[in-house]
């Protein structure tokens, strides 16, 4: 191949668009892997009760809008049919379920992906894979000795799962807000820990304040550091319902306990809180170790890009990272990845005929 592209999420779609309409075929210049059992990407693993109506920050895919779209059915199943249809449409041929499990040189100046179905060898790759696979889970003193369940956003079951029980959420993110708001309807009691106090914007999110928040995102990714989201630097939007629910006192915020224990959690100061679930609603970490054996990683943990572009490997671009994890962050950067990968093949392709 020309191109692999991993990962059939909003990025790895949004490249694939791109590489068709610079002239590259599905299936035979360029092929799209996806782990996952459908189409949907991430979204087709979100729990039952988030509907499509509640959903923030969907941006469509490039080339085709999302219309007509039940805002009462779960976005699980919107934007499954909608990245279905737009598979279909445009006739990107995504192979899956393909576990890429590393990415090598090949020897010759190409890359080998290493998968569950067999290798490919390719001249660049874009890397969309997301975070989903990679949940986020704080280490704790006495975490292994808790009693009750334990879980995480990531398969996060739906409010009728916690009925009757005795809940802490913790993060500070709008998907702990999500889960508190539905929880506190069933549980008998939901208590919200957070290490920092959580920010809530009342002013509307504007293109102004959307750039200053990529912003601070790219200037760690420049600085060679993990990426912190984009949505962790713009505060948590209010409306009516976080509203009703801070009067209420379901949004009352604890600071981080120090210990959990068999049968809770507890504070140095002596306060504990008795639970039966701990939901951590701690977000997520970039899924790229199957990028590991290219040693792309700079001394303070992360990857540096210049774009999209890894300036350790000009042959490899991740999409949907660091600033351009956000669904139109990941269109804009597929769209500039693609532009600089078809700039490689040119050159490559100049240097061959010379």
């Amino acid at each position: 191949m020309r191109v692999v592209v991993i990962g059939a999420g909003q990025a790895g779609l949004s490249s694939a668009y791109h590489l068709r309409r610079r002239g590259l075929v599905p299936g035979r210049d360029f092929i799209v892997l996806d782990h996952a059992p459908r189409p949907g990407g991430a979204w087709q693993f979100r729990w039952p009760t988030l509907t499509y109506g509640r959903l923030h920050g969907m941006h469509a895919l490039p080339g085709m809008k999302l219309t007509g779209a039940d805002p009462d059915r779960p976005a699980s199943e919107v934007i499954g049919g909608y990245f279905a249809e737009y598979e279909r449409v445009h006739g990107l041929d995504v192979r899956r379920p393909v576990h890429v499990s590393a990415v090598r040189e090949a020897g010759d100046g190409r890359l080998r992906v290493v998968t569950s179905a067999g290798e490919w060898l390719t001249q660049a790759l874009i890397s969309a894979t997301g975070t989903w696979d990679r949940p986020f889970w704080p280490s704790v003193p006495g975490q292994r000795d808790f009693t009750g369940r334990q879980l995480h956003t990531a398969t996060y079951p739906g409010p009728e799962a916690f009925r009757g029980e005795r809940v802490v959420v913790i993060g500070g993110g709008t998907s702990a807000v999500q889960h508190l708001l539905e929880i506190s309807q069933t549980a008998a009691r939901t208590v919200w820990v957070t290490r920092r106090p959580p920010v809530f914007r009342e002013e509307p999110f504007d293109a102004e304040q959307g750039r200053a928040a990529v912003a601070l995102v790219e200037e760690r990714v420049r600085n060679g550091l993990p990426p912190q989201s984009v949505v962790s630097v713009t505060g948590l939007p209010m409306t009516e319902a976080i509203r009703r629910a801070r009067a209420s006192g379901v949004l009352r915020r604890r600071p981080m306990f120090d210990r959990i224990t068999p049968g809770g959690v507890a504070w140095d100061d002596g306060t504990t809180v008795a639970a039966d679930t701990l939901l951590w609603a701690t977000g997520f970490r970039p899924s790229l170790a199957h990028l590991a054996p290219l040693g792309l990683r700079e001394p303070g943990g992360g990857i540096l890009l210049d774009g999209t572009r890894v300036v350790r490997d000009p042959r490899v671009h991740l999409v949907g990272y660091g600033p351009s994890a956000s669904t139109i962050g990941a269109n804009r950067a597929g769209r500039a990845a693609v532009r600089e990968i078809t700039a490689l093949l040119s050159r490559a392709e100049t240097l061959v005929a010379a």
